[in-house]
């Protein structure tokens, strides 16, 4: 028996691990493949909400499959996270006073890997608490050897093509963690600072001259030019012309380029190749110098003037602005606020640095993956976020993979005594190039930086599948069939991926990408720790268990939208899981028990072939939603199901089912019946509930020849074909249900018993009622039918109308019915002014760009109060 209080605790760890041997892909099975890649996490992290999401659509998807009779393959891994992971362990070594530098690169290395062991760990363990089902013994991680050489090999291919070359160009500099980060790295925060007016001098008139606006009046020593839009009749006459660059003894030459804004500031901007990436774009075109004015720690260097050489940009602004100040060619102070880049993990202003570094022709690799979504080889779900990856795609730059730290992969490059560059898998086939080069043997010293993190996990499709070393694993399974991730790595991770799959396997790397929200608390707000408002997943497991936790994520998961969490919403879907638990142990205490052998298409009694229809039905949508990546339909289709169709009728109808009636042949179907819906329930719900499905199943059929997590889909046969009975039922059910709300608006009592007139209608539906008139009135909490009531009784009634039949609930020696209906018209009235308040809002079109969540939250809550409207007014209006 059932213990009489659910308890996930009791249970969830060892159902876990009894089913974990069947997370396995079999490669030799003739099953069809279906592949799924978990988004890898890095070794730094611990479990958050977002990773719970992820990993819980993905798991519903994969046990899904399986049931279907696929050879699912789910991929796990760790990433290694380069910058990320050398902070940390930067920061332990800090509390002891240590530096990696004071360590040397290969004795900080293996403190990382030590720190990469325990972390890993780590975040499996929180991974298993979800109740994920990946092939674990296929665990990869993305410094593995394997993985080592796939990356090698792509940089080497990638360079002999031209694709990866070193240039110096403008990266973003992060001067805390003394290396270059990519675009998507940074974080462009709105700060208060002055725009700085300075007038530069014409060099053949110093007293004439030509008024700059600028944020960074530091690195003026870097300009190498002013620069006008052509057209702007303004500076027409200066054109060509040169002027003093002030505090300097440089001139440099008034250009015209359509960057410049006539309409922003003065319409004429300083040039600063060497610090702006717009400025070198400018630069390129026009042929100009690019000078570096700043070191790696973010301080004016030695290209800048003595007295400001060493200050950091901010002492360097104040001073330069004093000098500009005292030479009287500061014109202008204004007050503004504007975006600065800060690094998103250090927090300091990120610096456009000059600097020799390594880049991908991102461009060229773009050109294919955007071809692939257009042509619909790949489709976003939802389809919006095709505009972004498009948008990205299409104005994509240089990708900068080359990073100035010591753990991650080291750049395969060595250079000689002249600097001439060597690329190649190991130093003895770098030695070689360099023979061949010079002539003779000579010291080769290798590249000291490593690569992007983003590089080797643009790779994880295929190099966890045995590339380039075997494809044996790679022949079956890739392309993959889904991607499941959020939408803040579609710059990131996706999109390399697909740049990387097509050019290397020549196919794309998955067919489809499901883009889920963020999760954000219950007030829709962005969690962060300075707000407090963080929901550690691993606490809400301890507290409501692994599955509340899954169906909550699942039930919210609504595409397009963020998912509002708060703790109540997951006790909520405990209450649910404690419902599923309540009807089987209720089952089990009226001698329900399971027999394999029972055919639900034999099913006599109305009610047992009704509920059968039902389960079979919800075999049939869950499926359909699934397959469309609808977890929240399928969510609340069981959560329907299980909490209206089975519990709220059919259990309840079970008790005089089972004790009002002596007929033995009814009573072993209907328990029998009973039994097979509640493990028909059992397979459709257990992707979403992994851990109390396969509890129950062991509890309703301890004898059966497999576990619950190798069990098939229930079929979906020619049976639900519905009857003219079974919408007999539907309809008797509708009155159950009107009966009910009625009762709910007027706040009566579940023990009072009430008697329910019917006047006239439908001479068939009037049968039907008496046919089934016992669990009608036992379901409704009727007193009585009465198919020929009196004038005077229809009076004293409240009116509904259900098809061709209007019906009376007669509540008039109950309650003061003038009363109740001037209570019904506060309400209505109530309704229609926030009805109206809500259609003017919604017709606000700017208020459904600005916030589309809040508009669409806006929109369903008015659907709900019109429809509320129509009901009531039913009712007032007889």
């Amino acid at each position: 028996m059932l213990e009489k209080t659910f308890n996930p605790k009791s249970f969830e760890s060892i159902r876990y691990l009894q089913t974990q041997p069947f997370f396995k892909a079999d490669p030799t099975s003739d099953k069809n493949p279906f592949t799924l890649m978990m988004p890898p996490p890095n070794v730094t992290g611990s479990l958050h909400l977002g990773h719970a999401l992820t990993y819980t659509l993905q798991d519903i998807l994969v046990r899904f499959k399986r049931q279907c009779g696929f050879d699912a393959l789910w991929q796990p891994g760790t990433d290694h996270a380069g910058i990320a992971t050398q902070m940390v362990v930067e920061r332990q070594l800090a509390e002891k006073n240590i530096s990696r530098q004071d360590l040397g690169r290969d004795a900080f290395l293996e403190k990382v890997w030590e720190w990469k062991k325990e972390s890993g760990d780590t975040i499996v363990e929180q991974q298993r608490r979800l109740g994920i089902s990946p092939d674990w013994e296929r665990s990869r991680f993305t410094m593995d050897e394997g993985l080592s050489e796939a990356v090698s090999k792509v940089f080497i291919e990638l360079y002999q093509k031209g694709l990866i070359y070193r240039a110096k160009r403008l990266v973003n500099w992060d001067s805390k963690l003394k290396t270059a980060i990519s675009d998507l790295e940074v974080i462009n925060q709105d700060v208060k600072g002055h725009l700085y007016y300075i007038r530069y001098p014409l060099a053949d008139d110093p007293t004439q001259g030509i008024l700059v606006a600028t944020t960074r009046p530091e690195t003026l020593f870097g300009d190498t030019a002013v620069a006008v839009h052509p057209d702007d009749e303004r500076y027409q006459h200066l054109i060509g012309k040169m002027v003093h660059l002030p505090l300097t003894d440089r001139v440099i030459p008034i250009i015209a380029d359509t960057y410049c804004d006539p309409e922003k500031g003065t319409g004429a901007v300083k040039i600063t190749p060497g610090h702006d990436f717009n400025d070198f774009a400018v630069g390129e075109r026009h042929g100009l110098p690019q000078i570096n004015i700043l070191d790696a720690d973010a301080c004016l260097n030695d290209q800048v003037p003595a007295e400001f050489q060493g200050l950091s940009v901010d002492k360097g602004c104040e001073k330069v602005v004093t000098e500009l100040a005292e030479h009287a060619l500061l014109i202008n102070v204004e007050a503004i606020t504007h975006a600065v880049p800060y690094g998103d993990r250090s927090g300091v202003q990120i610096q456009p640095w000059l600097t020799d570094q390594w880049f991908v022709d991102a461009k060229v690799l773009a050109e294919p993956a955007i071809k692939a979504v257009e042509e619909g080889r790949i489709r976003f779900v939802p389809e919006q976020w095709n505009n972004t990856y498009f948008e990205w795609l299409r104005n994509i730059q240089p990708w900068c993979i080359s990073r100035q730290i010591w753990w991650g992969h080291q750049i395969p490059a060595w250079y000689g005594p002249d600097g001439h560059v060597f690329v190649a898998k190991d130093d003895e086939a770098a030695q070689a190039q360099a023979i061949a080069h010079y002539g003779e043997k000579v010291n080769l010293t290798r590249d000291t930086d490593v690569l992007d993190t983003w590089f080797s996990s643009a790779l994880w499709p295929f190099s966890t599948l045995g590339w380039p070393q075997d494809e044996t694993l790679l022949d079956r399974y890739y392309p993959t069939d889904v991607l499941i991730t959020g939408f803040d790595i579609i710059f990131f991770w996706v999109a390399r991926m697909i740049m990387m799959g097509l050019y290397f396997k020549d196919d794309v790397p998955f067919r489809t990408v499901y883009i889920h929200a963020l999760v954000r608390d219950e007030k829709g707000q962005k969690m962060s720790k300075s707000k407090g408002n963080i929901i550690n997943p691993l606490e809400i497991i301890d507290k409501y268990g692994t599955d509340a936790l899954r169906f909550t994520l699942a039930a919210l998961a609504a595409p397009g939208r963020d998912i509002k969490l708060g703790e109540s919403r997951v006790e909520g879907y405990r209450n649910f899981l404690t419902k599923i638990w309540n009807s089987a142990r209720f089952l089990q205490m009226n001698d329900c028990t399971y027999n394999p052998d029972f055919d639900s298409n034999n099913c006599q009694h109305l009610l047992n072939r009704w509920i059968v229809y039902k389960t079979k039905m919800l075999a049939r949508d869950v499926h359909q939603h699934l397959e469309t990546y609808r977890f929240d339909w399928g969510a609340q289709s069981l959560y329907q199901f299980l909490w209206g169709n089975f519990c709220d009728i059919y259990i309840e109808c079970l008790k005089p089912l089972l004790h009002e009636t002596d007929d033995q042949d009814l009573h072993q179907e209907t328990r029998q019946t009973a039994s097979w819906v509640l493990l028909e329930f059992l397979k459709v719900a257990h992707p979403f509930i992994p851990l109390v499905t396969e509890e129950l199943w062991h509890a309703f059929y301890p004898n059966a020849p497999h576990l619950l997590i190798q069990s098939a889909w229930p079929a979906i046969d020619g049976a639900l074909a519905e009857n003219k009975d079974l919408k007999a039922v539907d309809f008797a059910l509708s009155i159950v249900a009107e009966v009910r709300s009625l009762r709910g608006l007027f706040n009566l009592s579940p023990n009072l018993k009430i008697p329910l007139l019917l006047d006239g209608g439908c001479m068939n539906d009037a049968t039907v009622l008496q046919a089934h008139q016992s669990w009608i009135l036992h379901l409704a909490r009727l007193e009585s039918f009465d198919f020929n009531p009196k004038d005077e009784e229809k009076q004293k009634s409240v009116p509904f109308v259900i098809g061709q039949n209007t019906f009376y609930l007669k509540l008039g020696h109950l309650i003061n019915l003038e009363a109740a209906y001037k209570v019904l018209d506060i309400k209505l009235e109530t309704l229609m002014k926030e009805s109206n308040h809500l259609e003017n809002k919604l017709r606000n079109t700017a208020y459904q760009q600005a916030k589309p969540e809040s508009w669409q939250t806006d929109k369903q809550l008015l659907e709900t109060k019109q429809h509320e409207q129509k009901r009531l007014r039913r009712i007032v209006e007889g």
